[in-house]
């Protein structure tokens, strides 16, 4: 009884809350609402995503004509094109700030940030995060490290030019390249923001799943979208705390004259002082947060897909908790697995063939994930939604990018391969366009629930068919030019004769990227226009069990007006056999479904159970249902 009161005072608590002005500063710009939070991190992850692009294609110019000069780039670049060609030092700047964005900006804090912020009070019955000031905190620290990264385009050395893997002595020694200078450290300042942002982030989600779970919504009966973004949560937290720890000896190394990473640099003809240290030392601190980074960037799109897929199947998601498994095999074995990169370090071949089995068996996992994508789909009544196709352009690109995977998981032939354009397409299949096609699936599935109106759905259609073909148009030559043995992150291809056939591919690669661009015009138009006259949404436009969609379209901080919904059970029972229509939420007691229960829904409830046997001996025309 005490907890029903205590209830009452909670949400009368809310509604008080609800109903008290708030000013524009504090609901647009400083919001502790999880929903507008959301919003924030989906726009500036946006923005940043166009700007990445944008450099993409400046440096694809230049591979695809490298001998041209254009006349504009001058106009755009000023003295880093004179003349209207990239200078080298600039092209390389353009692949570090390029990788970075993408990876940390876009993958991990709009993908990671967005949909963690939207959908964990939501999916699990919470009232908001676990600490709302500190989520707040985390995008601003985002904000911050944005603005950061892109003030170094503006200062004289121009930006980090070390490759987004900052390795040394380039990113040490400030006189060897004019990135290597403050642009570098400006990189450095932004990336120790950026993780205390996802630390703050990845502290609030996990405190938030563990606490705040409504009544009724035990482990298993959570979504899988919040189960990858717990799991991915718990990553950020173990791995980038040793980014920054290898940050602080980089900057130990560049200001105050130590030699964690350096020994017998000769710069022209001068031998610098350092000695002992080792540049391998920050290829082991890098990706021991590198690899890990992977799934913190692919494994919320695998859960946002897992629902989509699920929701638009109109069948249950197929080996539920074979997916949890997987993704909890994944987290454990991310950490296993760094040294891959490593392979051509000179490493003990003992230790290398450690890392090539761990690097094998992670593959298992994924592939659990890619059959039950499969089996989820094979023979579902599904609904082509624009969400929907994103989706399954994720299971395409993780089932062709993952394949190449296993070519560089194995040693004897990663040697051959790395640093090759082979890795380049890899991992711009399985973890850059997976992710973005799941990140695309989930604004296009959520945006009713972010915005309160619909999405434009044959512009959806439009974006996806022509992103879809672009991407495999970009980076599915590359792997020819990798096998091959053309180099990634060479500024010209005409310098070596072998290389000089390839310049073709480099011009289609090219205009395929120009095409993929394009296609973002029609999702940029789409996103934007429709929050001011989209269609207007209703609760739940696309017949779906999660709790979400129980909360009303008009948004509230504290999500729904009364009592927070119970939760019965898992939110899966799509098309359940003997039930008239085709979905039932988590809300919905088993009582009211007895034509529709089966014996597992019960959990071993024996009294349960007792009753369901009682109503089917007295109502024996369901005995065909199964």
């Amino acid at each position: 009884m005490s907890t029903i009161a205590l209830h009452d005072e909670h949400n009368h608590d809310h509604a008080d809350h609800g109903h008290h002005k708030e000013t524009l500063i504090s609901k647009y710009i400083f919001s502790m609402d999880h929903k507008m939070i959301a919003k924030q991190f989906l726009i500036t992850g946006i923005i940043m995503a166009v700007i990445a692009m944008g450099l993409s294609i400046l440096f694809r110019i230049q591979l695809a004509w490298p001998d041209k000069n254009f006349p504009f780039l001058e106009t755009f670049l000023g003295k880093w094109a004179e003349g209207g060609r990239i200078k080298s030092d600039f092209y390389l700047a353009l692949v570090t700030i390029h990788g970075t964005i993408m990876v940390f900006f876009v993958l991990t804090a709009g993908l990671s940030g967005t949909f963690s912020n939207l959908l964990i009070p939501l999916q699990i019955g919470a009232r908001d995060m676990a600490s709302p000031f500190l989520n707040m905190l985390s995008y601003w620290f985002f904000f911050t490290a944005c603005m950061v990264m892109m003030a170094s385009f503006f200062i004289q050395t121009g930006p980090a030019s070390g490759g987004w893997t900052v390795y040394p002595p380039l990113s040490i020694i400030e006189t060897a390249i004019p990135g290597s200078g403050l642009g570098m450290t400006m990189w450095l300042i932004s990336m120790v923001l950026f993780v205390a942002s996802s630390l703050m982030g990845g502290i609030n989600y996990v405190s938030t799943i563990l606490n705040m779970r409504t009544k009724g919504m035990d482990l298993w009966k959570m979504p899988l979208t919040i189960w990858a973004f717990f799991l991915t949560a718990i990553l950020g937290i173990l791995s980038f705390p040793v980014l920054v720890a290898g940050v602080v000896l980089m900057v130990f190394d560049r200001s105050f004259g130590t030699s964690f990473y350096l020994s017998d640099i000769v710069m022209g003809t001068n031998i610098l002082p350092n000695e002992g240290g080792s540049p391998i030392l920050w290829q082991h601190l890098f990706w021991f947060l590198g690899h890990p980074e992977v799934y913190i960037v692919i494994m919320p799109a695998l859960g946002i897909s897992s629902e989509v897929i699920s929701v638009n199947s109109r069948k249950p998601i197929f080996g539920y908790h074979a997916m949890v498994y997987s993704l909890i095999g994944i987290t454990v074995l991310s950490f296993i697995v760094w040294g891959h990169h490593m392979f051509v370090t000179g490493m003990n071949p003992l230790l290398g063939g450690v890392f090539m089995i761990t690097t094998l068996i992670i593959a298992v996992p994924s592939a659990v994930k890619t059959f039950n994508y499969l089996a989820t789909l094979w023979r579902g009544n599904i609904r082509f939604t624009p969400a929907m196709l994103f989706a399954i352009g994720l299971v395409s690109f993780f089932i062709s990018g993952g394949l190449t995977g296993i070519f560089l998981g194995n040693a004897s032939l990663d040697i051959n391969l790395h640093d090759t354009y082979f890795v380049v397409a890899h991992f711009h299949l399985v973890m850059g366009s997976a992710a973005i096609f799941g990140m695309l699936a989930g604004v296009y599935h959520w945006y009713p629930k972010m915005f309160g109106r619909m999405m434009n759905a044959k512009l959806g259609y439009l974006h996806f068919w022509l992103t879809f073909i672009a991407a495999y148009l970009v980076f599915f030559p590359l792997h020819f030019l990798g096998l091959d043995g053309v180099p990634r992150r060479y500024y010209a291809f005409t310098e070596f004769e072998f290389m000089k056939k390839w310049l073709t591919v480099n011009i289609f690669v090219t205009w395929a990227a120009i095409m993929a661009a394009l296609a973002q015009v029609a999702f940029l138009f789409n996103f934007f226009y429709s929050i001011f006259k989209g269609k207007v949404a209703t609760q739940n436009p696309w017949e779906s069990n999660t709790l979400e969609w129980t909360a009303p379209v008009e948004h509230l901080h504290g999500n729904w007006p009364g009592e927070i919904p119970t939760v019965y059970r898992w939110p899966y029972d799509y098309s359940k056999p003997g039930h008239d229509v085709d979905f039932i939420p988590q809300t919905v007691p088993f009582s009211q479904t007895m034509s529709s229960n089966l014996p597992h829904d019960f959990e071993g409830n024996a009294e349960a159970e007792k009753i369901q046997q009682d109503w089917e001996l007295s109502n024996p025309v369901t005995e065909n249902k199964g």
